[in-house]
């Protein structure tokens, strides 16, 4: 009898351990897309954090020549990962994760003050809906645009020290004008779990617009008060916090 009862424990132990609902664990990969207007040095501050924390960390420097190339890189980047990852975008990137981001790589998406574009919309059309404050872009000759070095500490970076904003605006990359009228073909936010942080004083994109996306993509949202648009280098910490709470819930 105590055989028997022994061994009936044993096989419901093994019963309930074979139907129990299996946690992924956290995921370790960072692959961080730079958006319009700067290049991924300013990532370094969130870099720090997140490494020291124990992630790893990409880097994704695109070309900004067209969204096809700049997809394409983020690509290349996700193929040469070993596992899952957190695909994280800042403004004109959130097109490019919300389109590359459908890779089998990706577990969740994070969106800083960011374009969440759906499918047959762009940039441009949206910042119509929505607009921000004037901002002062400058073309160039070959179709590639970008912000007057002079305005650029007030318009993109007016949280930032003055000398920082003003090696930013000289640091910055000309992206393809027709970058702005990029569209998505199947928006990776619609099946994947998304996180969303807000820049409340964003004068590049409209904080409404921000507000906008993160709600229609269900998006886990934190709204970060008297951050401008360079958001991810003004508050880092902030920044890496929700890259993390991403990481640490992607696929539960």
């Amino acid at each position: 009898m105590r055989f028997s009862a022994l061994r009936a424990a044993a096989v419901l132990c093994l019963l309930t351990t074979a139907v129990a609902p299996a946690f992924a664990a956290p995921v370790k990969n960072i692959v961080v897309v730079h958006g319009a207007f700067a290049d991924a040095a300013g990532w370094r501050p969130v870099y720090n954090i997140l490494t020291k924390d124990g992630y790893h960390v990409t880097l994704v420097q695109q070309p900004l020549t067209s969204f096809n190339d700049d997809v394409t890189a983020t690509k290349r980047v996700l193929s040469s990962l070993d596992g899952p990852c957190v695909l994280v975008g800042h403004s004109y990137a959130g097109a490019i994760i919300s389109e590359a981001g459908n890779d089998d790589h990706v577990s969740s998406l994070v969106y800083i003050a960011a374009h969440a574009l759906d499918a047959g919309e762009t940039m441009a059309a949206n910042g119509k809906k929505y607009p921000g404050s004037p901002i002062s872009i400058v073309g160039t000759p070959d179709n590639f645009v970008y912000l007057k070095p002079a305005d650029y500490p007030l318009q993109f970076a007016p949280d930032l020290p003055r000398a920082q904003a003003e090696f930013e605006a000289h640091a910055q990359i000309p992206l393809a004008a027709s970058e702005f009228s990029a569209q998505i073909s199947d928006p990776a936010w619609k099946t994947k779990p998304s996180w969303y942080m807000v820049a409340k004083a964003d004068k590049i994109i409209n904080p409404d617009l921000e507000r906008m996306y993160a709600a229609r993509a269900h998006a886990n949202t934190v709204e970060i008060a008297g951050a401008s648009h360079a958001v991810f280098e003004s508050h880092p910490r902030e920044v890496a916090a929700l890259i993390e709470q991403a990481a640490q819930h992607s696929g539960q």
